[in-house]
């Protein structure tokens, strides 16, 4: 009857269930100190126990993954894993947590890392991790730490990806740039009058998009630095202050100009509707000259031309310079996913020995990239995979991370981008093409803030509709100021409060 009614719980309302049933000792309210000592096992001989984790979904049978049998045997605990749904991972997510399953961990990501914690859901992981978490606490930088902190506890090991990166860039055919003599545009009014001459001369789409009315190369030619990610959208410093880019003045400008491309069908006319394949193949087919391209999609997009126009050639543009002269160009950066212990869970300091023994020197550069000769090479201090085995073998390593050496993990994982030539090459294009001029969200380190993620996805929604509706002309642009009251009360406000107070106490 009991389990009858947890199952009906939601995660808010756990904290209740939890308080009757009683939990373990209360952690430290301060960050891991790197200065404890581990704690010496009782019986060194005595077998490990086995855990089974919760990861997000992928497209693999995590079980059968060779970097899974390399963790069970290299660390001696053996894991079992689940993931979670595609669809409705959270209702999912929640469901599992009324019914308190027995997960020893679980990969969250920022959002569900701070219901579970705000909900009694997670163990404050402080001492524990001061205790055993030597490893982690060398290698986890004391910004993430500070990032997985919510009312002054840690619940949750913060993971970092792959280091400050430039994802997009804009490319162009630049075979018909060839064609019509033109130069590579470096300011805005060069790439419209390049986008200008395009759609008169081959009667194609200039730029063809889709959904996001933000676009992230001509953005920063506004002073507009919007990061995009699941946590946080739009916040830059203006005068020592967190300001949502939705309040800069010079929004209404970066909108003006877009509907100025659309109402020139310089860009493509169903804009609005687009899914990213459809982009891609407009561009691939000959339909559209200009997209903006993530370089993880550079191999699919230069074998889909190649194979429709064997002569096609692909170019990226420079990154533009913005009104007062300089490039401006947005990164990602920043904690990815939170590792979380259930309240519930048994053994919670042989589950922190495992994590840290994950993050031991070798086992995690194994896990991450495999065995030096078999699966990867270096040269000149840089890691290259050694194909096909690594791709075989190694291509779902990284979802089996519970944090990363911060330090080196960067430098591995550039490992995972030289597999294929196409792709090592717009990564690097993109990272020496914006080096020097990066700029990464000041939220990028923060905990997953209550207030923004209780309101940020109505509100993006709330602001792409209604862009949309400004660039396409559906709506005029002298609403704006009615749009812009909607988003402060509707939680835009509430937002903004909160960002300033985590920066107010966090900026160096």
């Amino acid at each position: 009857m009991f389990k009858k009614c947890l199952a009906v719980l939601s995660i808010t309302t756990i904290a209740a269930s939890l308080a009757a049933c009683g939990s373990s000792s209360p952690a430290s309210t301060s960050a891991p100190s790197t200065s404890a000592a581990p704690a010496a096992t009782a019986n060194a001989n005595a077998p490990k126990p086995e855990f089974k984790a919760l990861l997000q979904y992928a497209r693999f049978d995590p079980n059968a993954e060779v970097v899974a049998k390399f963790l069970n045997e290299k660390t001696g605990y053996k894991v079992t894993y689940d993931m979670l749904p595609v669809e409705n991972p959270d209702d999912k997510l929640n469901l599992l947590m009324a019914n308190k399953e027995q997960y020893s961990f679980m990969l969250l990501t920022g959002p569900q890392y701070s219901k579970l914690a705000s909900s009694g859901a997670l163990e404050p992981i402080d001492e524990l991790v001061n205790k055993y978490g030597t490893n982690m606490k060398n290698v986890i930088s004391q910004n993430s730490w500070n990032g997985a902190k919510l009312n002054g506890k840690i619940y949750g090991i913060p993971q970092t990806g792959s280091g400050t990166v430039v994802n997009s860039a804009l490319i162009i055919r630049q075979d018909w740039m060839d064609e019509l003599g033109l130069k590579p545009p470096t300011t805005r009014d060069e790439l419209y009058n390049v986008m200008k001459t395009i759609k008169e001369k081959k009667n194609v789409i200039a730029m063809s998009g889709g959904k996001s009315p933000l676009l992230p190369e001509v953005l920063p030619t506004f002073g507009l630095t919007m990061v995009q990610s699941t946590a946080t959208t739009g916040w830059q410093d203006v005068n020592g202050k967190l300001v949502n880019a939705v309040e800069n003045p010079n929004m209404k400008k970066y909108l003006e100009f877009m509907k100025k491309l659309y109402s020139g069908k310089l860009i493509d006319q169903e804009w609005s509707l687009n899914q990213a394949n459809k982009v891609i193949e407009n561009f691939t087919s000959g339909k559209a000259a200009i997209i903006s391209n993530g370089y993880f999609n550079a191999p699919t997009v230069q074998n889909a031309l190649l194979k429709n126009s064997p002569n096609a050639k692909i170019a990226s543009l420079p990154y533009l310079k913005g009104d007062d002269g300089k490039v401006q160009v947005m990164a990602t950066a920043g904690i990815s996913y939170y590792v979380g212990i259930p309240k519930w869970a048994d053994k919670k300091e042989d589950i922190i020995k495992y994590l840290d023994l994950k993050l031991d020197k070798d086992i995690h550069k194994e896990a991450t990239i495999g065995k030096e000769g078999v699966h990867h090479k270096v040269e000149n201090g840089n890691y290259f995979p050694i194909l096909p085995i690594f791709n075989d073998q190694y291509n779902n390593a990284s979802s089996f991370l519970t944090g990363v050496d911060e330090k080196n993990y960067p430098i591995y994982w550039q490992a995972r981008v030289r597999k294929d030539p196409i792709l090592t090459d717009a990564f690097n294009k993109n990272q020496e093409a914006a080096k020097g001029n990066t700029v990464v969200d000041p939220l990028s380190f923060a905990p997953p803030l209550e207030a923004i993620g209780k309101n940020n996805q109505k509100l993006q929604k709330l602001m792409e509709d209604t862009f949309l509706k400004y660039i396409t002309g559906a709506e005029p642009l002298e609403n704006y100021d009615k749009f812009l009251a909607q988003w402060k009360a509707d939680g835009g406000d509430e937002m903004t409060k909160a960002a300033n107070e985590w920066y107010a106490a966090n900026k160096k």
